[in-house]
């Protein structure tokens, strides 16, 4: 598929170059935003690792625990109409909103009174998280050159599992505290401090800033994009997304609630196996971008989705300890290892003119169909037929994305953005 010349450049030079000030720029960069998304993941093991504890509290059954998580969900789909602003008014501005209206959501939460309310808390927490994912994202595909890409993409999505791996490990003692669950939400006042220490040394993204000095910000409809070329392209992606989340999603949110009231496990226990996986896991983690840079995209991608298919079922239908934690290694890490590579073909498949949007179209307001609808189908059949038959049945979803990657996207690695985008 040939796509028109976007407007960017040919080539970016502060991505480029060899200046020294240019890459401890790039490193500073890398490091906020890996700080930033770390809360991502943070939030994400959070609902799971609390979700027995929240239901108690709040006397919830198994359907009532799948409608809540999939309204939470909800506001990964509304977190479009943010991340959208952000081919308007920059990155950077963006970002920042994303930051304080994190803070103030988490720490709403774990005041919540009632089990609406704490929804409905989350539900605008999740609209701040992943609007602050999205934009890191698009941040390093745009500071980082084609042969650096890959890995700056990849750091910052082990960042947020960093997050989970943490939540995992603090979950078990914060817990026991006065405020019990509610500790946990307290904790995510923190990137406010980030966001106070670090914001003067963030700068727009030099592609954005380029672009619009060539060619200025055109105001565009919500359906813009649905009028270019890449509309064809944004959909695939979006279907390709929405596979992967019926698995993935399902498969971290549900699992703490499989072993303690499928299997019979103590909370103790799976808290200690979830965060022993989480830990195993994170190495492999780190290393993702470097292998999708280094043996290409698409054999990566396949490494990685049998990996989360296989760990998926494993996790839902073994009973012995020792392939459980097996099992759970693969779908941690398969959970955090395919957000890089969808990211990556996101972020290198559109100009810099439609990339924010392009992300929020197929990952936020359609990809996310699947990501909210799993847990209210799951919650509905692990009622009748318990969490293991439920879950592992959406391992068919990465499956399916995978043979739609091979199917339908080129490889990127190795191009500049300008190149990528085009192909």
């Amino acid at each position: 598929m040939s796509m028109p010349t976007p407007v960017d450049a040919p080539v970016n030079p502060l991505t480029v170059d060899d200046d020294p000030a240019a890459r401890a720029y790039r490193r500073k960069l890398l490091g906020f935003l890996g700080i930033a998304t770390f809360f991502e993941g943070f939030d994400q093991m959070a609902l799971a690792q609390l979700l027995p504890s929240i239901s108690r509290d709040f006397q919830l059954d198994s359907f009532a625990q799948g409608a809540m998580v999939a309204l939470v969900n909800v506001g990964t789909v509304l977190a479009y109409l943010l991340v959208r602003h952000a081919d308007k008014v920059g990155r950077r501005p963006v970002l920042q909103i994303t930051i304080v209206g994190y803070t103030v959501t988490s720490l709403l939460s774990g005041l919540a009174p009632e089990v609406y309310s704490f929804a409905f808390l989350q539900l605008l927490s999740r609209i701040f998280l992943i609007g602050e994912w999205v934009i890191s994202t698009v941040y390093a595909a745009e500071e980082f050159p084609a042969k650096e890409r890959g890995f700056a993409i990849g750091l910052i999505n082990a960042f947020s599992s960093l997050g989970a791996v943490v939540c995992a490990g603090l979950v078990p003692v914060i817990i026991q505290a006065p405020w019990g669950w509610r500790t946990v939400y307290f904790l995510g006042t923190a990137p406010l401090v980030l966001l106070a220490l670090a914001r003067r040394g963030l700068k727009e993204s030099a592609r954005f800033e380029r672009r619009v000095a060539k060619a200025g910000v055109k105001k565009t409809g919500i359906f813009h994009i649905w009028s270019t070329p890449y509309a064809g392209r944004m959909l695939k992606l979006a279907l390709i997304w929405s596979c992967t989340y019926i698995c993935t999603q399902t498969a971290i949110t549900f699992f703490k609630s499989h072993a303690v009231e499928d299997l019979g496990r103590t909370e103790g226990f799976v808290g200690q196996l979830i965060g022993g996986a989480a830990i195993v896991s994170m190495p492999l983690v780190f290393m993702v971008g470097r292998l999708f840079d280094r043996i290409g995209r698409k054999p990566a991608a396949t490494i990685i989705f049998l990996a989360t298919a296989i760990g998926c079922v494993g996790a839902y239908t073994t009973t012995n300890n020792i392939l459980l934690f097996i099992f759970a290694v693969l779908a941690v890490f398969g959970a955090a290892a395919v957000l890089p590579i969808l990211n990556a073909f996101n972020s290198e498949l559109f100009p810099t003119e439609l990339r924010s949007d392009a992300f929020a179209w197929s990952n936020n307001l359609l990809g996310r169909i699947g990501y909210v609808l799993a847990p209210l189908g799951v919650g509905a059949v692990a009622a009748r037929l318990g969490w293991g038959p439920a879950v592992a049945a959406t391992a068919i979803g990465p499956l399916i994305a995978l043979g739609l990657i091979w199917l339908w996207l080129p490889e990127t690695s190795g191009r500049e953005l300008e190149e990528t985008a085009k192909l």
